[in-house]
């Protein structure tokens, strides 16, 4: 469901939410998303571990951008990342209570901080490769696809 939106039409969704479908905790979360929605397409669920990814459609973030930080996109083409992607999600859902706080420029400070140092260290506390062997992994199978060379040979 990579370009394509989830749930709805393209005309329904308030924000796209680029998430990695292969990290276990980043799931948990929107799956969590998933159900508040209640299948009203109000949040367009994006995912960037596709291979028919497209930073086109997507605001114009790459894989490797969108692997470093949480991003969405919102219906006028805005990207946003970090906390502000939560606050904005959870306040579409109907939760915004949950976030409110970090409107607070002190208290979004201190969030994006924490969600730096989450961000930083989610591949590894997740048991996943680094960022940089990721991308490259990543580009390996997109040029195999491309090229039609990954065909395994017979001995």
């Amino acid at each position: 469901m990579s370009n394509s939106v989830s749930n709805s039409s393209q005309s329904t969704w308030k924000i796209k939410l680029l998430y990695d479908s292969e990290c276990p905790l980043c799931m948990r979360e929107v799956n969590f998303l998933r159900k508040r929605d209640h299948d009203r397409g109000l949040v367009a669920f994006v995912d960037i571990a596709d291979e028919n990814y497209s930073p086109e459609a997507n605001g114009g973030i790459d894989y490797e951008t969108a692997m470093g930080r949480i991003h969405a996109i919102l219906p006028d083409g805005t990207a946003i990342q970090n906390v502000e992607v939560f606050r904005r999600v959870y306040e579409v859902l109907g939760m915004g209570w949950v976030y409110a706080i970090t409107k607070i420029p002190m208290f979004e400070w201190l969030a994006n901080k924490l969600y730096e140092i989450w961000a930083d260290w989610r591949l590894q506390l997740t048991g996943r490769p680094d960022l940089a062997a990721i991308v490259t992994e990543r580009q390996k199978q997109l040029d195999c696809s491309d090229t039609k060379c990954c065909r395994v040979e017979k001995s």
